[in-house]
């Protein structure tokens, strides 16, 4: 505009312009193109979408809309098939039939019908009719809203399961009583039994030492040399303070930890640990890695695959010369799978508990004695284990009691068999008199928020403990004091076990697998 100005004053015609000039000009008319499709989307948007009313009932969304009291708030929005799905004015009769001859897809049935309870009864009866069998399992006095794209798809209906309290455990001064949902008998019993004779021996105390979820993306090069590069620049020290900031921004509690990295010929699995908070926080830490992975791309000039967490390891190369960010697990996690990378590096938290049983206790509610329990503990949690070649399963049955309490509590369930390793330790101590007890389990995964957690009846269980939620003064706590009830548990449990028959074994043995 300058310009014009002084061709204006200067006389010189305006359409004679050069190249500095014509450059303006397009910079001009793209910034102003793109302020307008910017600001005026949403406005066409609307415009196009209020001439569409009586389509968009015949669509799902893509993402779950909001509910209450199992009912859908949002309206419904868009499926693939829209012709294919029926109006929720239909009766259950119809739509069953629908849903039987393939016309409805039964996974649209919540947002079409505007109803969980009822899309779940009318997916039960048609399930029902498709099988040829009369299965129809528990429907109502459930929150079908509740898990609506949050923990089960396509519901037909609930399981139950009984839930069994354990204590008073005396933990570091406190008094928690422990809901365990389990179908085993005798499992709450002899976890009870352990809470007595700790409780009466004065309690326990923790030492929560590490506290990280661990993600491990794959990537994969063309020579193991240029995988080893990559390697030695996330192991710098230099470089990792600024991928720390770059993890970090995924989350306001994701803050990271640490890199490791292993080769494999010229595959590179990159394990980030980082805190959580108080999530599980897989998808947290997950979120965090896409972030260095994308960094990594722009960083190393490198091209990396369109692909987001859920890619398959089978994906196709599209130039065998670039490498290949697999943002997804690379199993060097390792998640839901027993490995030695968890039981040495932890994952989730690592607590070590510890409490020590007076004589007269052991004699009185244990039934046997210290020697006994001690001898027993080596020849079976410790030897008989390693005669075996457990892998972190130095223990009677610490899985009962993590998974009695992850099922209470809204955990993931699978996620049992690496919070389960666990090494169980007993000695003879105060002149041999008194019995020492003490639990470590290195990756116990555990959270309050997410999940399961959310469930009524898994969120009243954490507010028994009182770890529901987020703890806003001290973010984190509240998963942390969790795993440690877990791990303690899991000490009663051992302690009540193996405390049946003393060594050699009694004429009845019972409650010893």
């Amino acid at each position: 505009m300058r310009r014009w100005r002084e061709k204006v004053l200067k006389s010189i015609p305006l359409h004679a312009v050069d190249l500095s000039e014509l450059l303006s000009i397009v910079s001009a008319a793209a910034s102003l193109i793109y302020l307008l499709s910017f600001f005026g989307i949403a406005f066409v948007q609307s415009v196009v979408s209020s001439n569409d009313d009586e389509v968009e009932e015949f669509f799902s969304v893509s993402s779950p809309p909001p509910v209450s009291d199992n009912k859908v708030i949002a309206s419904p929005a868009p499926v693939a098939e829209p012709a294919s799905l029926v109006l929720p004015e239909c009766n259950d009769e119809e739509i069953i039939a629908s849903v039987v001859c393939g016309k409805t897809p039964s996974y649209s049935l919540e947002s079409v019908l505007g109803d969980c309870h009822r899309a779940t009864a009318i997916r039960r009866e048609a399930l029902s009719r498709i099988s040829g069998r009369n299965w129809r399992p528990p429907l109502d006095g459930f929150d079908y809203g509740s898990i609506l794209g949050q923990c089960c798809e396509l519901p037909v209906g609930y399981v139950q399961l009984p839930v069994g309290i354990a204590g008073p455990l005396m933990l570091d001064g406190r008094e928690f009583y422990v809901p365990m949902a389990t179908t085993e008998g005798c499992l709450v019993a002899s976890a009870n039994r352990g809470c007595k004779a700790i409780a009466e021996s004065g309690g326990a105390s923790s030492v929560l030492f590490r506290d990280g979820m661990t993600r491990a993306p794959v990537v994969r090069f063309p020579t193991a040399a240029r995988a080893a590069e990559l390697k030695f620049f996330l192991e710098e020290s230099d470089n990792y303070d600024t991928l720390s900031v770059v993890f970090n921004r995924s989350s306001r509690f994701a803050r990271l930890q640490g890199i490791k990295c292993s080769l494999a010929g010229r595959n590179l699995y990159v394990r980030f640990s980082c805190s959580t908070g108080d999530a599980m926080g897989m998808n947290m830490v997950s979120k965090g890695v896409q972030n260095v992975l994308d960094y990594l791309q722009n960083g190393f000039q490198t091209w990396m695959l369109s692909a987001s967490l859920a890619t398959p390891l089978g994906i196709l190369l599209r130039n065998s010369s670039d490498p290949i960010f697999w943002p997804g697990d690379g199993n060097f996690c390792s998640d839901k799978k027993p490995a030695a990378v968890n039981w040495i590096e932890g994952r989730g938290k690592s607590v070590v508990c510890e409490a020590v049983i007076k004589e007269d206790v052991v004699k009185k509610v244990l039934k046997t004695t210290v020697s006994a329990l001690v001898e027993l503990n080596t020849i079976k949690n410790l030897a008989g284990s390693a005669v075996a070649g457990a892998l972190g399963g130095y223990n009677a049955h610490a899985s009962n009691i993590v998974t009695a309490i992850f099922i209470a509590t809204g955990q993931d369930p699978a996620q049992n068999v690496e919070s389960s390793h666990c090494i169980t330790m007993m000695e003879a101590v105060n002149k041999g008199k008194d019995l020492h007890i003490s639990i470590t389990m290195p990756s116990i995964e555990v959270g309050t928020v997410g999940g399961g957690t959310q469930l009524a009846s898994q969120s009243a269980c954490l507010d028994l403990l009182g770890v529901k939620g987020s703890c806003f003064e001290s973010p984190g706590s509240n998963a942390r004091l969790l795993a440690t009830i877990v791990a303690e548990q899991c000490s009663r449990g051992a302690l009540s076990h193996v405390s049946p028959c003393s060594w050699p074994p009694c004429e009845e043995p019972h409650e010893v697998q």
